[in-house]
């Protein structure tokens, strides 16, 4: 999995034998500036598209290989698939059509082995968002018997799914998570991110840009709905700014943003979760997390961690899921969530 905070390529290898998936390894590749900032590019119209998409989805997936051999596969018996996301450069399902890039044929000749790409092309054919493709994964991870809980994705963008202990699961987008707080740390810090959002606690929020940013129809627009970097981009964020804002106010409220776009999405459910599951890279937000705590009480806000699998490795043992239910001829979208006309086997194979 190479998600929206573009940082490198997540893998694990699953076994997905048991009542609940498992992990037995995991391993971390992260994208040279070079081509981070080429993936970042291609978010945006621009020349030579089609070369350079190509070009960046070769080495993606030798990217993905690198993660993968990794993993010491042979330490751990067979690998039946990969389940390969690729990289998210365009997300319209407006439009009719969403893009990932990673070059899944390539992936296959590099390792070998069976590749699953292409997921959410399907679930778009059949008039659904395309996303989010893990609550199906989510309610097969996290789900009680005894509670209603809400699993809370916090990676470029935030996603939410919520569990009930009886009816149906729901899952859509939130708005941004790290993505412009990552985007303003990079032009005022000089680095990726924020670590652990302690400049952003250092400022004071900007109570007329919340406002300006909350705004955007996109937080009070009803499920089904996905959204990206089409939409919530530095475009987005300057034409907000007023002009000399402290850069440390303004990282202060992107975050505050966020968690209340966050709890204002759980509200649009008339969810009441007794617990917050958390996982991506912003479950390293303390900050976050700790205001998270601070608008969703009484419910507990704890990370995936305490539910068997690390925050940074649960979106890509989905994808190993959703490849197996590929493999399996079995459905992997939720149409309440997508908002597809039904249930649709996801992802296209290569074979090994």
């Amino acid at each position: 999995m190479s998600g929206t905070s573009m940082d490198g390529a997540d893998a694990v290898i699953a076994d997905l034998g048991g009542p609940r998936p498992r992990v037995l390894a995991h391993s971390h590749v992260a994208f040279d500036r070079s081509l981070r900032a080429e993936l970042l590019a291609l978010n945006a119209p621009g020349d030579n598209e089609l070369e350079r998409a190509a070009l960046a989805g070769n080495a993606l997936a030798r990217h993905y290989a690198q993660a993968i051999d990794a993993l010491n596969l042979p330490a751990h018996g067979t690998v039946r698939a990969i389940g390969c996301h690729g990289q998210t450069i365009r997300h319209r399902p407006e439009k009719g059509y969403t893009l990932q890039i990673g070059n899944a044929a390539l992936l296959a000749e590099l390792t070998g082995l069976a590749v699953v790409a292409d997921f959410r092309s399907r679930d778009v054919a059949a008039g659904g968002q395309g996303a989010p493709l893990a609550p199906a994964f989510h309610a097969a991870m996290f789900s009680s018997a005894e509670e209603d809980r809400v699993v809370l994705n916090l990676g470029g963008f935030a996603n939410i799914t919520w569990l009930p202990r009886t009816g149906a699961v729901v899952g859509f987008d939130t708005g941004p998570a790290n993505c412009l707080m990552d985007l303003w740390a990079a032009r005022h810090l000089g680095t990726t991110h924020d670590e652990g959002g302690a400049w952003a606690e250092g400022g004071a929020i900007d109570s007329g840009l919340l406002e300006r940013f909350l705004k955007d129809p996109y937080f009070t627009a009803p499920p089904p709905k996905s959204t990206g970097r089409d939409l919530f981009n530095s475009a987005w964020l300057d034409a907000r700014l007023k002009g000399g804002e402290d850069p440390r106010a303004v990282q202060a409220t992107l975050l505050e943003l966020t968690a209340r776009s966050i709890a204002g999405g759980i509200a649009l459910t008339l969810a009441s979760p007794r617990r917050v599951i958390t996982c991506g890279g912003g479950a390293r937000n303390t900050s976050l997390c700790r205001r998270l705590a601070e608008l969703l009480g009484p419910a507990a806000v704890e990370g995936s961690d305490q539910h068997g699998i690390a925050p940074d490795r649960v979106e890509a043992t989905a994808f190993a899921w959703l490849a197996q239910q590929a493999m399996e001829g079995k459905a992997g979208n939720l149409p309440a969530v997508t908002g597809a006309r039904g249930e649709r086997v996801l992802g296209t194979i290569y074979p090994g």
